[in-house]
């Protein structure tokens, strides 16, 4: 590939590149203030790609886990949808309502290294739910695809090869441009549910044709199970590997920003756009409640029990299989082509929920290279691992299920946990008791699925160890970085510098930030000038470093200047003391013209053991550091700012 290619293909990688590429919502990114969003039932076909196309899985993997007693195990999801998850995302939009979702309200509980690592693991198990959404979504879809009696024959057992392409598909869409993703989702959603909405129609009346049907369904389960406590107890136990139709309330709350709102919102108080997301979240429960029990009680009444079990017609389809049996091959191949279409979407959504979370946190952290920030990059990075997992599940839709529950129920978990602290904090003790119950009845449904399946936490794991990894080699790979998006003097710091400047480059030394006596400056001073040869007369700056947070990767710099114990002294706060000072010293040559002259002392100690310091605390050894950060970030040695240490 020649220069000129290779330039091109850069710039088609990285096109979009900004600092507010840390801030969109991927290729669904937040409209310019300009442009009013769109209305919130729109937004809601936007998420329901994702919550309404489980409806092509759920109903088979139901009959899977509960037999005969899904209907009764749906109808305990239903309450915890009603009860428990929507309760806890109408209050993470009002917590957060600019798209971040629970992560961000628990970010901002923990201090420090803590709470950035938190946030590390739970984009692990976010990962794992948008990943999995993805591949689960497109194998469900080529196994309408292969099932359809109109597909060629060459198509049978031919599942992995239709999930990639089909996942290839998805991920050309998004590397060309992903602009009219709303009026899409707008037409798949509405035809989806009006083809199921027929189905579930047909499978009522038959039902209602044929009550012998209702008394041998109640009869069989009724011989397996010996009385109503039983089976109420079977379906509690059950019910955890039903939590994928609980999908998509994560998603809902990342969408918040396109939800248009009202004239009069602002940026710190969008009351329309938190009302209007809210009535999003509850009619989408309330139509995916509804969806959920007809066909739960349509699929296990009207399907033998036999054709769930993998290989069997209904496997991973059962509405397809009530709509190929009961209104002909003409309807149920339409109705298999718009449910393929919607979970090839529900991938796009997932992915969009991708594109959304990992520019907002791992480049803000320093814990992914810069290009993190694109859309493009980020697209080929999460296709090839969805190409991994559909290899290694083999396209398996029952598989996949555990990792795909155990990612939706952590960040439901999260979600729940956030919001019993938010009332807390408010002093609503009702409130908090509730969202508490809440909070232990999803602990609960967690690990009975982990139990269950371990699988799903072992997947999770590998995203998380993958992204822990990743993000601290690239926060060590970044450490020399400048690490500032801006340096600003306040008036006083701005009128020190120019008078040293008058008379020649300006003189920094390096001092604690600590309060220090007049005698402890003379000292300083004194040592300095003798031991690095500070021209006699020329005067002097001091500049301090408080360290705040190290944690912190990059951060607005703000240099204080005052006149204290007889010495002209900038003082500042910024997330490392040799990034801090490399960058005030490059902001004062721009500011004077002249290169700047800084002053160090050796520091004590074993390098290594100082490198670590830096590394976590910020500070360490200042001298060789500061060098090293003013070398990457000037590399004309003329105008890099010098560096002198006694």
């Amino acid at each position: 590939m020649t220069a000129t290619a290779r330039r091109h293909l850069r710039a088609w990688l990285l096109e979009g590149i900004t600092e507010q590429s840390a801030r969109h919502q991927g290729p669904h990114s937040t409209p310019p203030a300009e442009h009013q969003g769109h209305r919130w039932w729109r937004v809601m076909c936007l998420t329901g790609v994702d919550y309404f196309s489980t409806l092509g899985y759920q109903p088979g993997i139901a009959a899977l886990a509960a037999g005969l007693l899904s209907p009764l195990a749906t109808l305990v999801l239903i309450a915890l949808t009603l009860l428990g998850a929507l309760p806890v995302y109408r209050r993470v939009a009002k917590e957060s309502p600019h798209g971040e979702g629970s992560i961000h309200m628990l970010e901002r509980l923990l201090p420090w290294w803590s709470g950035k690592i938190f946030v590390l693991v739970l984009l692990g198990f976010a990962a794992t739910d948008f990943i999995i959404t993805i591949t689960l979504s497109a194998a469900d879809a080529s196994a309408h695809v292969v099932e359809n009696p109109f597909a060629p024959h060459w198509l049978d057992g031919e599942n992995v090869l239709i999930t990639l392409v089909l996942i290839a598909a998805l991920g050309a869409v998004f590397l060309k441009g992903f602009r009219e993703a709303i009026g899409v989702a707008v037409a798949l959603v509405g035809v989806f549910l009006t083809l199921n909405l027929v189905v579930l129609a047909t499978s009522v009346w038959l039902v209602l044709s044929e009550p012998v049907r209702v008394g041998d369904w109640w009869s069989a389960m009724t011989a397996e199970h010996s009385s109503p406590f039983v089976m109420v107890g079977v379906a509690l136990l059950v019910f955890p590997k039903l939590a994928l139709g609980m999908s998509g309330f994560e998603t809902g709350v990342a969408v918040m920003p396109q939800v248009r709102g009202d004239d009069t919102d602002t940026y710190e108080k969008p009351a329309g756009r938190i009302r209007d997301t809210r009535k999003l979240l509850t009619t989408a429960a309330l139509l995916m409640s509804c969806f959920l029990l007809l066909s739960s009680l349509a699929t296990t009444i009207l399907i033998p029990q036999g054709d769930f079990e993998k290989g069997g017609p209904a496997n991973g389809r059962a509405l397809a299989y009530l709509a190929h049996e009961h209104l002909g091959e003409v309807f149920g191949t339409l109705y298999d082509v718009s449910t393929i279409a919607i979970l090839w979407f529900a991938g796009a959504s997932a992915l969009a929920g991708l594109l959304n979370i990992v520019p907002r946190y791992l480049p803000r952290y320093g814990m992914a290279p810069e290009w993190t920030r694109a859309v493009r990059p980020l697209v080929l990075v999460f296709m090839a691992i969805a190409v991994a997992i559909t290899l290694w599940f083999n396209a398996d839709v029952d598989a996949q299920s555990g990792a795909y529950a155990t990612g939706v129920l952590v960040l439901m978990l999260s979600a729940a946990f956030a919001s019993t602290v938010a009332v807390r904090h408010r002093g609503h003790r009702a409130a908090t008791l509730g969202f508490g119950l809440i909070t232990a009845v999803f602990a609960y449904t967690l690990v009975t699925n982990v139990v269950e399946r371990p699988d799903g936490i072992k997947i999770a794991a590998l995203f998380i160890l993958g992204i822990v990894l990743t993000s601290f080699a690239s926060r060590v790979h970044r450490a020399f970085e400048l690490r500032s998006t801006g340096v600003v003097f306040d008036e006083t710091a701005a009128r020190l510098i120019d008078e040293v400047a008058a008379s020649g480059p300006v003189r920094i030394i390096a001092n604690e930030p600590q309060e220090h006596s007049t005698a402890e400056y003379r000292a300083k001073e004194y040592s300095q000038r003798e031991q690095t040869h500070i021209p006699d007369g020329k005067p002097v700056l001091f500049l301090e470093v408080l360290v705040r947070n190290s944690s912190d990767f990059t951060t607005s710099l703000t240099v204080c200047g005052d006149e204290k114990h007889h010495s002209r002294r900038l003082r500042v706060a910024g997330p490392g003391v040799p990034n801090t000072i490399a960058a005030v010293l490059i902001e004062i040559r721009d500011r004077t013209g002249q290169v700047p002259h800084a002053y160090f002392n050796w520091t004590e100690g074993n390098p290594i053991s100082h490198l670590l310091r830096f590394l976590v605390f910020g500070d360490g050894e200042v001298a060789p550091v500061t060098r090293e950060v003013l070398r990457r970030a000037e590399p004309d040695p003329e105008r890099r700012p010098r560096v002198h240490v006694g």
